[in-house]
Parts: structure tokens; sequence; C-alpha cells
């Protein structure tokens, strides 16, 4: 989920799609406390922004969070 929020902001509908593309199952009811913990963590900053007259929130990562997905791509 970091690596496509480093990326550009991303939305819950489309991550459970492209994981979908990866062969991760993922549903709503587990990707969005996720979001939610790693926004909590100070790892993703979320943008409420309005589509099609709703709010679509979409997160990006921060600072903290490119800093995280750095240090696991290292430690490998």
């Amino acid at each position: 989920m970091l690596h496509h929020a480093a990326r550009e902001p991303v939305y819950g509908l489309a991550l459970i799609e492209e994981l979908a593309h990866h062969a991760y199952a993922v549903s709503a009811g587990t990707l969005y406390p996720v979001l939610h913990s790693l926004e909590a963590a100070g790892y993703l900053q979320r943008q409420d922004r309005v589509v099609g007259g709703k709010i679509r929130k979409s997160y990006l990562a921060t600072g903290t969070g490119r800093a995280a997905l750095e240090e696991a791509r290292t430690s490998d």
C-alpha cells in the first residue's frame, strides 16, 4: 500500500483493484482499517476530494511513510 501511495494519491477501491492484479484478495473491511492505522501512525496523509459530487478520501505517503518503505526495501 505504501508503494502505491508513494507514487501518487490512492483511494481504497483503486487499491483493492490494484492488489487483485497481484493476486491479493483484500476486502474493504480489511483495507480501510489498515489505511486508517497507517494514517494514525503518520505513514499516510489523507486528502479529501470531491469526485462526482461525493467526497473521495485519497491517501499519499508522508516523508515518514516513504522512509519506512525505503527501509523495508533495503532490509530484505
